[in-house]
């Protein structure tokens, strides 16, 4: 399956606790490198964040951000120990035969330890809900980054085409090559002054042919185009597969350049180094 690697999806939900937000993006990168990002109480949700998208996603340097923009009345719940009040009330009044000048201001009796309780919110729901919106934006992320791979496939299609259609030319030009190589020996050879030995303009054509044999690097390259077409219908990501085998299309191109003695296959060795490197800019967007 091609998958860009570059995407971004995005989505919110409202919920008791508030509203949620949650994105993801990504940029090209060799390996999966995942932040993540999350509001204090969404903190435990690390883990289960980072296993949902490492299951969906192999490369990419991807960047996750949970937010949670609490409702009115949700920012904190407090509440007073009532019992502990009244505890103190009792020694207040005890105590005031002793103390009679003595004054309790309110803002005292809050900072008192244990007065003032805050309450914590069900976390289990508001985590549950954050885990489900995450989801959703995962698998628009997956879809984003699909539609641009269908993109991509179409171009690097079209230049593995053209490199079998070069590949084709060649093979139909080298006939023709051949034989212009066999009139040029014997116009060579037929400008010595000193006697032809018998058998030496063969001897020396079959050394030339060899020079030129180009048929093993045209082998390879049809080769190295079905494994292209066949890796663009795996499901897997492929991306690492394709820079590979580009490495060894350029291989084959650099030889038939090294090899060439017609104008024709060098310029050929040139096309063919042209349409693997616009296919590697492709590839290095590919996860």
């Amino acid at each position: 399956m091609i998958r860009s690697m570059t995407a971004f999806a995005s989505g919110e939900r409202a919920t008791a606790w508030g509203t949620l937000g949650c994105e993801l993006r990504a940029v090209n990168h060799r390996f999966l490198e995942l932040g993540v990002r999350l509001p204090e109480e969404l903190r435990a949700l690390e883990p289960a964040l980072r296993e949902r998208v490492g299951a969906r996603v192999s490369r990419g340097k991807v960047d996750l951000t949970l937010r949670l923009r609490a409702a009115a009345g949700h920012d904190a719940t407090l509440a007073i120990d009532e019992p502990l009040v009244d505890r103190l009330a009792e020694i207040c009044l005890k105590t005031s035969a002793k103390f009679p000048g003595q004054r309790v201001e309110f803002m005292d009796l809050l900072r008192f330890p244990g007065v003032v309780v805050e309450q914590a919110p069900d976390l289990g729901g508001l985590q549950a809900e954050a885990l489900a919106l995450a989801e959703e934006v995962v698998a628009e992320f997956v879809a984003a980054r699909e539609r641009e791979g269908e993109k991509l496939l179409a171009a690097m299609v079209e230049r593995v085409d053209g490199i079998a259609a070069l590949v084709a030319q060649v093979r139909g030009w080298l006939p023709d090559i051949r034989g212009g190589l066999r009139q040029k020996l014997e116009a060579r050879l037929a400008e010595l002054d000193a006697p032809i030995e018998p058998g030496r303009m063969e001897q020396e054509l079959v050394l030339g042919l060899q020079k030129l044999d180009v048929d093993e690097e045209l082998d390879r390259l049809d080769s190295h185009v079905a494994e292209a077409r066949r890796s663009f219908a795996l499901r897997e990501a492929v991306g690492r597969r394709l820079d590979f085998l580009l490495q060894e299309f350029n291989r084959e191109a650099n030889t038939l350049g090294s090899k060439s003695v017609d104008t024709r296959t060098s310029k050929a060795s040139v096309d063919l180094k042209v349409l693997i490197e616009q296919i590697r800019e492709q590839v290095q967007n590919i996860e």
